[in-house]
């Protein structure tokens, strides 16, 4: 397992990092992710780390608390062996100050997942998603607090704009508080957004991507395919709408792409999508997911060796996209605005 810098720390985390949004289903949206309980939560802990994975990913909303719970259980015993990165911001009560990022929501959200964690510290600590009616100050003021208490050790973003991650760094930099190291991120193949704009600011800032639904939402495991229906076992049939939307005959493009590349480095479709990510800029580390043991062994198996140049930009090409503006602008003007990646056409 390669281990790579995460973003601006010292912090070292592995190429592929294990999600644990399938423990517990606890409700009918976690169900169609999995169910895992905490024996078979155990058992895939044990592979990832024989398999070198550091990074465990996590977050309150998570079943409400139950994946927290389960993962704290299936790490008794292995606590320094491993990192734990899980989230707030999001609705967790009734109540008018059970979501957010503000003060009070994050002290409270920190310690309750401390509690079902099972451990006096977090390693990486994200704002799951932008508050904007709560002060960039009280949030970044809070965490640095957490820092110090020594309850978090680093801290993180997770689906920010452009300017709500910048606006974070510079309020960070000026009070010299503690600043995001990364930013979790929707990236895929079938999602190529994130090379927009929240790339390169990532390469300019030194913030690291840690990649969630790195396989599309479930669409590139291999077995969505033209003209067939869903497979039986798929997220997409509940939670389609809650995820990105992507169209038809593109995804085939892409499928169809993936198959070529497949057959060339007799890989599977889900591994060569996940190797290709591997060699995108800021990635620090793809969370994978599993629905049982077989899935899990088959998505490690995508670190340990690399796609070549041609193989590559026949992904590219199949999956690029025309922009919105300002970026179909920008890209015209690549010899002082260069890309940091190839956006072949």
């Amino acid at each position: 397992m390669e281990y790579r810098q995460l973003g601006y720390s010292g912090l070292k985390v592995s190429a592929l990092g294990f999600g644990a949004g399938t423990f517990g289903g606890g409700n009918e949206f976690f169900k169609a992710w999995g169910s895992q309980d905490v024996a078979e939560a155990t058992r895939l802990v044990g592979l990832c780390l024989d398999a070198g994975v550091n990074l465990f990913d996590v977050a309150n909303v998570y079943s409400t608390g139950l994946a927290e719970e389960i993962l704290g259980k299936a790490i008794e015993g292995r606590r320094e062996k491993l990192l734990i990165s899980t989230k707030a911001t999001f609705k967790m009560g009734d109540g008018p100050n059970d979501l957010g990022s503000s003060r009070y929501h994050l002290i409270q959200q920190c310690d309750a997942s401390l509690k079902r964690l099972g451990t006096d510290y977090i390693d990486i600590y994200h704002m799951h998603g932008f508050d904007a009616t709560t002060p960039i100050e009280e949030t970044l003021d809070t965490l640095n607090t957490l820092v110090h208490q020594g309850k978090v050790r680093y801290i993180a973003c997770s689906n920010f704009s452009g300017w709500h991650l910048m606006k974070s760094l510079a309020i960070s930099e000026r009070y010299g508080w503690t600043r995001y190291v990364a930013h979790q991120v929707y990236y895929s193949l079938v999602g190529r957004e994130y090379e927009w704009e929240l790339m390169p600011l990532g390469l300019d800032q030194k913030v690291g991507a840690l990649i969630w639904s790195p396989l599309g939402w479930g669409r590139l495991t291999g077995k969505i395919r033209r003209g067939k229906p869903l497979p039986e076992t798929s997220r997409l049939h509940k939670t389609s709408e809650y995820g990105p939307q992507v169209d038809e005959e593109y995804l085939y493009k892409v499928v169809d792409a993936l198959d070529e590349v497949a057959k060339e480095t007799e890989k599977t479709v889900p591994q060569v999508a996940l190797n290709w990510l591997l060699q995108r800029p800021t990635v620090a580390s793809v969370i994978m997911g599993a629905r049982n043991e077989e899935q899990l062994k088959q998505n490690l198996a995508a670190a340990d060796w690399n796609l070549t140049a041609e193989q590559v930009a026949k992904l590219n090409k199949a999956s690029a996209v025309q922009p919105v503006y300002p970026y179909w602008h920008q890209w015209q003007f690549a010899e002082r605005n260069p890309l940091p990646v190839s956006q072949a056409k």
